[in-house]
Formats: structure tokens, sequence, C-alpha cells
């Protein structure tokens, strides 16, 4: 169960840095289109996504401090 539950922390970790990449991406592109377009009121398809990415992260390490807590707890 162990080493189940290992394997599910190594696949969320790799989820989170994904996320975290795509986050940080969208956020670059959404500043060099902000700074070539001038002013912007309302949200881009580009901060959406990076909304999206950055939120999809947190659920990412919410899961694998459960994972983390589930390991612990089996390891008592």
């Amino acid at each position: 169960m162990t080493t189940f539950l290992i394997i599910v922390l190594l696949v969320l970790m790799a989820l989170v840095v994904v996320s975290l990449v795509r986050g940080i991406v969208a956020f670059l592109k959404s500043t060099k289109i902000d700074l070539e377009s001038g002013e912007q009121t309302d949200a881009s398809d580009m901060q959406l996504l990076q909304n999206k990415a950055m939120f999809a992260r947190i659920k990412y390490q919410a899961l694998a401090i459960v994972v983390v807590a589930l390991i612990v707890a089996i390891a008592n």
C-alpha cells in the first residue's frame, strides 16, 4: 500500500510542476500581450488560462498533502 501511495505522490508532484510551468507561461504571454496592446480592463484568455493552471496546481498540492498524511498514518 505504501508503494502505491508513493507512486501516487510522485504523479501528483509531477502534475504540480506541469501546472506551475503552464501557469507561468500563460502569465508571461498575458504580460507580453498587455504590454503590446496597452491598457486592458477585462480578463484575457491567457489570464483565464493562468487562473485555471494555478488553481489546478493548488488542487494537486492539496492532494499531495493528503497522500503524505496517509503515508505517515500508515507508517505509524
